[in-house]
């Protein structure tokens, strides 16, 4: 059976791969990465501290540029619609939100295809039922987002959950052993990003935050087929520049969905 640990280089996936280096958990035989090409500079930093760490390969993955992706408002397969779940003014006024295929098309799809290689096996060539252990790094503060695989070759496992670690158990872990606090792991243009996170960005990462603003005003040029409405990045559905952060809304005070990107959230 083949371990493969999914890595999103958040707290929680860092954590596991770094456990694993100093013999706390069973070694994978490799770790593989999804990068979407729209992660923050601080976790492409993080990575290239992390890897010489690791006793194991990572593998890095890509089904494409999501951020070029919404300029030219196409998916990973050429389809005009968009992948992320933008929120969306309804042309009757209402609120909606876009389909929600960004975890799926960016993340979990090129990391099967890696797999498959991994195992020496062509598109839709089968592969017997439970062949790869798949460690994802979910702690038990969010144990409602440990589902079990789609694809009966691959048995998801959650490590953190098994220890009953939640992510401030993962941060004390890591400071025991002198390791830096990773950055959150989520495309700069999320929608699911906090108010805190945004604030942070606009006032400390003005490349990252001018990116995103870019981006927002992008959705709104073109239209992406299935989408009948005007989309933002943000939950007020005015332009990112004009958000007012100070509304102090305490649902958007943490991350929508989750601490992470992990890279197989939501399935």
């Amino acid at each position: 059976m083949m371990r493969v640990l999914s890595l999103g280089a958040g707290v929680q996936s860092t954590t596991l791969a770094l456990m694993a280096a100093a013999g706390e958990i069973e070694l994978p035989d490799c770790a593989i990465f999804a990068d979407t090409h729209w992660e923050p500079a601080s976790v492409y930093a993080h990575l290239d501290w992390l890897e010489p760490l690791l006793p194991f390969p990572v593998h890095h993955v890509s089904a494409g540029n999501i951020r070029a992706n919404i300029a030219t408002r196409r998916n990973t397969t050429g389809g005009r619609y968009a992948a992320i779940p933008y929120f969306v003014v309804n042309t009757d006024g209402t609120d909606g939100m876009g389909r929600r295929q960004c975890t799926s098309e960016y993340k979990i799809e090129p990391i099967q295809r890696k797999i498959r290689e991994l195992l020496g096996k062509q598109p839709r060539q089968r592969i017997p039922a439970n062949a790869v252990d798949l460690l994802i790094g979910i702690s038990a503060d969010e144990a409602q987002r440990a589902k079990p695989s789609q694809t009966a070759w691959t048995r998801k496992t959650f490590p953190l959950l098994d220890l009953g670690m939640r992510r401030s158990d993962c941060l004390a872990w890591l400071a025991k052993y002198n390791h830096p606090t990773p950055p959150k792991s989520a495309c700069i243009g999320c929608p699911f990003t906090s108010d805190l996170r945004w604030m942070d960005r606009k006032a400390n990462q003005p490349a990252e935050w001018a990116d995103a603003v870019a981006a927002d005003r992008q959705l709104r040029t073109g239209n992406a087929r299935g989408i009948r409405g005007v989309e933002f990045m943000h939950s007020q559905r005015v332009p990112l520049d004009e958000v007012d952060f100070s509304r102090n809304d305490p649902a958007r005070q943490a991350d929508l969905f989750g601490a992470e990107c992990d890279g197989m959230c939501g399935t």
